[in-house]
């Protein structure tokens, strides 16, 4: 693989990486300290300007509780749902009953 390549690469992983903490709700400040590791480090794998060895995949993965082949590219379509879904279902039990009841009327509202 060439550098370019290398680099589209690492910057696509970057922003799976964003994207996969964004959606746990997790702040870098909170998952640095998950990963112990400095904020920063997290700052930089998720600008693409620092790469992510084996084992942090991993670490990632296991936190965000995705696939790692989702984080690498593989598997777009189906990890990325279940992330949507986790993320609804977790923000969905921190609501009251009322606010949930709401949420409901709303979407019954919506067009199929």
């Amino acid at each position: 693989m060439g550098s370019d390549d290398s680099n589209l690469k690492r910057i696509e992983i970057a922003e799976r990486l964003k994207r996969a903490r964004e959606l746990s709700g997790l702040s870098q400040a909170q998952v640095a300290s998950k990963l112990d590791v400095q904020r920063p480090a997290i700052s930089e794998i998720e600008a693409g300007r620092r790469k992510v060895s084996a084992e942090e995949l991993v670490q990632f993965s296991k936190l965000y509780k995705v696939d790692s082949s989702w984080l690498l590219g593989e598997d777009e379509d189906s990890e990325l749902a279940k992330g949507k879904l986790k993320f609804a279902a977790r923000e969905l039990s921190k609501m009251s009953e009322e606010d949930k009841n709401k949420l409901f009327e709303i979407l019954n509202i919506l067009p199929k």
